[in-house]
């Protein structure tokens, strides 16, 4: 069939071509069949979308990633990918071969899955899970597309948390320590996927995050760090589109993970690494004996791909910090490093036993409380800040959430026995958070406060008040801190 070409924006990512139904018909083409685009320099393929009003008859619509097809083309109906086949393997809880994963990450990478072929892909893995060495394979497979950065230092430094905790922002406060030792540490995060603020996320109330190549390698070479976000560097591109697809279900797959962080380290060019695997009830991994597995497959993975992985398995049942959110958040960097009464202490002693971790797992020989009293780590974090273009003497006070806000009191006396952070995630997230970046929560006391009647437990900021409304609904069934009378908070512990 010969069409004439169109340009349509509709907000996706995606290769979709849109024929109107009238030559949708004509071609037998239903939604989410594939078709073959011939125009006068190449053949590619996209994903049809029906439509009666988007496109006149006679014109092919083409979104985005089409947009460099131009004229009259030829279409005709495409079978789909092999990988298809592979995935529909996987929901069968079928072992996936070298061959199979390779292809599954070159369609993704070429976007010729559909949005419901790629969510079929992560929902196989979440329920089947991944063998030690299909988790290799996939590993290997993703590292191996995007770009590559290296570095001329034998010593390369990262550090990666799993997630699931509330408020664990350590990041930015280790790679400030780290490079203040003098170690090189070109800290390329991920956005949220599952939590209410990713690294990346917090950074970018700060700084700008999307840097090219070239400018990653200034700031590294000026400041001996960055932190940045990984996607907008193309380092396993792969991975950002696989968390597209975990985003709506909020699942974050074992084996998935471990190809996630592993390929990303191994574009940055990381050589030793440290592991952040908090468990306990409520976070992503919720007993030792899962916690210590799941660093043996980050270890067993790391050796085959050439990285020294060393990984820390920490108490993850409260959260970390006090600020959920990518502002509030930043406040709890700022007020570690600026040595604040603000500062959670939480979040400073894991932000120093990590540091030490990690500068011990690369040799280096530092002193760690030294670098972060002395203001040392403060002002090499204020350098990164300023050579990634933003406000290097942002302050503490500076940071305000956002205006519209409630507190979640407490309706007895007693004892907190839990601060509940899954519950809290989803508070922050239902609040607006990390899209509404000034949006999220402050939790105020920890498990074993004593609590009086009246008591705030946490303070929900939201953009709006409808938002904020959602938040402090669901608070209300989810009681994301618990609190018991001393007697019960006896037996509970029992």
């Amino acid at each position: 069939m010969q069409l004439e070409t169109a340009t349509i924006d509709i907000g996706t990512s995606r290769p979709l071509v849109l024929l109107h139904a009238a030559d949708a018909d004509e071609l037998g083409a239903h939604p989410l069949d594939r078709v073959r685009i011939e125009w006068a320099e190449g053949t590619t393929t996209g994903i049809v979308k029906r439509t009666d009003e988007l496109v006149e008859h006679g014109t092919v619509g083409l979104t985005e990633p089409l947009h460099h097809v131009r004229g009259p083309v030829a279409v005709t109906l495409a079978g789909s990918p092999s990988s298809v086949g592979a995935i529909r393997k996987k929901l069968d809880d079928a072992e996936l071969e070298r061959t199979e994963l390779e292809r599954i990450v070159q369609d993704i990478h070429e976007n010729r899955l559909s949005d419901v072929e790629l969510s079929a892909y992560v929902s196989a893995v979440y329920a089947n899970g991944l063998s030690l060495e299909e988790t290799t394979h996939l590993t290997t497979a993703m590292s191996e597309i995007g770009q590559q950065l290296t570095w001329e230092t034998p010593v390369v430094a990262d550090k990666h948390s799993i997630g699931g905790v509330a408020g664990n922002c350590v990041t930015p406060i280790m790679v400030a320590i780290v490079a203040a030792a003098g170690v090189t540490m070109p800290k390329t995060s991920s956005r949220a996927v599952t939590s209410p603020a990713g690294t990346a996320d917090v950074m970018e109330v700060f700084c700008d995050v999307e840097h090219s190549i070239d400018e990653i390698e200034s700031i590294v070479a000026e400041t001996n760090a960055c932190l940045v976000w990984g996607g907008g560097v193309d380092l396993s591109p792969v991975d950002d589109e696989i968390i597209r697809a975990e985003n709506p279900l909020s699942i974050d797959p074992e084996g998935q993970l471990v190809a996630s962080v592993l390929s990303k380290k191994r574009s940055a060019g990381s050589t030793h690494v440290v592991i952040d695997v908090p468990y306990g009830e409520g976070a992503k991994v919720e007993s030792l004996a899962a916690a210590r597995g799941l660093a043996d497959d980050f270890k067993r993975v790391a050796d085959h791909l050439g990285i020294d992985v060393c990984c820390a398995i920490t108490h993850g049942a409260d959260p970390i910090g006090r600020g959920v959110g990518p502002v509030l958040e930043a406040r709890d960097v700022l007020a570690v490093l600026e040595g604040l009464e603000e500062a959670p202490e939480s979040l400073r002693l894991k932000s120093i036993r990590l540091s030490e971790l990690l500068l011990d797992h690369c040799g280096v020989d530092a002193d760690v409380l030294d670098l972060l009293e002395s203001g040392r780590a403060l002002e090499r974090f204020r350098e990164i800040v300023a050579a990634q273009g933003g406000t290097p003497d942002v302050s503490y006070a500076d940071l305000e959430p956002a205006a519209e806000s409630t507190a979640v009191r407490a309706d007895r006396s007693g004892i907190v026995t839990r601060v509940d952070n899954r519950a809290l995630c989803d508070l922050a997230r239902r609040a607006g958070a990390p899209l509404d970046g000034r949006a999220g929560l402050v939790v105020h006391p920890s498990a074993g406060d004593e609590i009086d009647v009246g008591d705030p437990l946490c303070t929900i900021h939201a953009q709006t008040t409808a938002k904020l409304e959602e938040a402090a609904s669901l608070a209300d069934r989810l009681e994301p801190i618990r609190v018991r009378s001393k007697t019960d908070a006896l037996v509970e512990r029992r």
